[in-house]
């Protein structure tokens, strides 16, 4: 760990890390991005930030993306949850995420909508 100028401790950022969920190697560079905190095929994350990059959080439990969500310029941001603790986080895509997978996920609530689809037939 390293000490910064608030005095608060951080873990150094490893070069690579195991996807929890499916189990793939990552390297942590990331086309896009200077913290590279999900897996580029599967999504899933860990939850080891407090601020994006600072490795704060003592958590350290699966990620799983629910949603994808977008900036004022049209950036692209997967949302997720704790297992654990349900926080809720959102995180840059990379350049190198898998763009089906971050499809699916963009259009999950058309492909699941919280209504029985023939009601909206009657409005």
């Amino acid at each position: 760990m390293s000490k910064t100028t608030t005095g608060v401790r951080h873990r150094r950022r490893p070069q690579s890390f195991r996807c929890l969920n499916c189990r793939l190697d990552v390297s942590a560079d990331a086309p896009g991005t200077a913290h590279r905190n999900h897996c580029p095929t599967c999504l899933w994350s860990m939850h080891v930030d407090v601020k994006p990059g600072d490795r704060a959080a003592s958590c350290g439990a699966r990620m799983e993306p629910i949603a994808i969500t977008t900036r004022r310029d049209g950036e692209w941001l997967v949302v997720h949850r704790c297992l654990r603790c349900d926080e809720l986080s959102s995180n840059r895509i990379a350049g190198d995420d898998n763009a089906l997978m971050l499809l699916a996920l963009a259009v999950r609530p058309l492909a699941r909508p919280p209504f029985p689809l023939d009601q909206v037939a009657r409005l």
